[in-house]
């Protein structure tokens, strides 16, 4: 039964006892809400079952998010993008500070809307994806009883699917600006990339349509020059996968600073070791800083040729656009579609013609 009792001027005191059940209690400011919320309480009791929301009104959206950040983040392929992603929504203080209870599908729109003056629409998405992933979690793993209000909520319109490929100039200056800058007597570098793994990984990714964390990972002992092939034990979609390598793709890896020596008369022994030792980081700064030279270098050599520039020269370009690019020149070698799924791992052929980007030009040759 339901039990209302006046604590101090300002405060009442509800209780709901029911035997075979936890001791439901709240304090209210106003002597309404204190009944309306034990004639709640009581309907479910007698209709619904028992819904313990104790942790639900104790816990904010920010100590969710922070204790799933610490917890359940970690175990992931993605943990360092999912991490950062807790993070902004972290920074929202008008929808993290509200306590889990209060977290309605109209709370989210706001923040929706708040991020979109900010960001993309396939940003807020994600962002919207780690929210919903973050309260199933809280209800089924914690106990927090909350609906989740994500399905309520409308979503940002997709952003279409990129299409960017390299014209052969642009990929001509984006490779020379990624030749390594040479050190000096007094400690700087000519002009050029420091990092002496960023030509040869894109370069390797343009043969390969390897995904840059497949490249980063990639180790020696998984790499058979002699078969030409390179083998991911662990990929994105979580199925191993091995990638056949073209003779250009061979040359490259031996090449390489990193590759294994064989002492003379002895063959080169399958040793474990980074094809690729840098980092993430280090390549999405190098690859921006390369864009930057190369378009500098662009410009200046149109001037000198007293040429206009073309439009949008090595503009909106990622490093992921080389995974596209790769995919396209593959499909060009490889008819068969399930021949090019098997060498770019795209396990669901509607992704896979996302990143098939054939050039109009090309097609009207082949049609003759």
């Amino acid at each position: 039964m339901g039990q209302i009792t006046k604590r101090g001027e300002y405060q009442w005191r509800a209780k709901v006892r029911r035997k075979g059940f936890p001791e439901q209690s709240r304090t209210f400011t106003y002597k309404e809400d204190a009944e309306k919320w034990v004639r709640t309480v009581e309907s479910e009791l007698e209709t619904k079952g028992f819904i313990d929301r104790r942790e639900a009104e104790k816990n904010t959206l920010a100590a969710i998010l922070k204790r799933y950040q610490q917890e359940i983040t970690p175990g992931k392929k993605s943990a360092a993008i999912e991490s950062v992603k807790i993070d902004v929504l972290l920074r929202d203080a008008a929808l993290v500070g509200l306590k889990m209870t209060a977290i309605t599908s109209t709370e989210v729109a706001r923040w929706r809307d708040r991020r979109l003056k900010e960001v993309t629409g396939g940003t807020v998405n994600r962002e919207i994806d780690v929210l919903s992933t973050v309260f199933n979690h809280a209800r089924r793993e914690w106990g927090i009883h909350v609906e989740n209000p994500i399905p309520l909520v409308k979503r940002p319109e997709k952003a279409r699917a990129r299409d960017r490929r390299l014209s052969h100039e642009e990929e001509s200056y984006l490779l020379a600006a990624l030749t390594g800058g040479v050190r000096q007597q007094d400690g700087t570098f000519t002009k050029g990339a420091r990092n002496p793994w960023l030509l040869p990984l894109v370069r390797l990714a343009l043969e390969t349509a390897m995904r840059r964390g497949e490249l980063l990972a990639l180790q020696w002992e998984n790499v058979d020059l002699k078969r030409r092939t390179a083998h991911l034990p662990d990929t994105k979609n979580g199925d191993a996968r091995t990638v056949p390598l073209s003779t250009t793709a061979v040359s490259i890896l031996k090449e390489l600073p990193s590759r294994p020596k064989a002492e003379r008369g002895k063959p080169v022994e399958r040793v474990a070791g980074s094809v690729f030792p840098t980092t993430a980081m280090a390549l999405r700064k190098g690859f921006a800083r390369a864009i930057e030279r190369a378009q500098q270098d662009y410009l200046a050599d149109c001037k000198a040729a007293r040429r206009r520039p073309q439009p949008g020269f090595l503009s909106d370009v990622h490093f992921h656009d080389t995974r596209h690019e790769a995919a396209s020149r593959l499909a060009e070698k490889l008819s068969n579609v399930l021949e090019l799924s098997a060498v770019t791992g795209h396990r669901d052929l509607r992704m896979l013609k996302r990143y098939y980007h054939p050039r109009a030009e090309d097609l009207a040759k082949k049609l003759g």
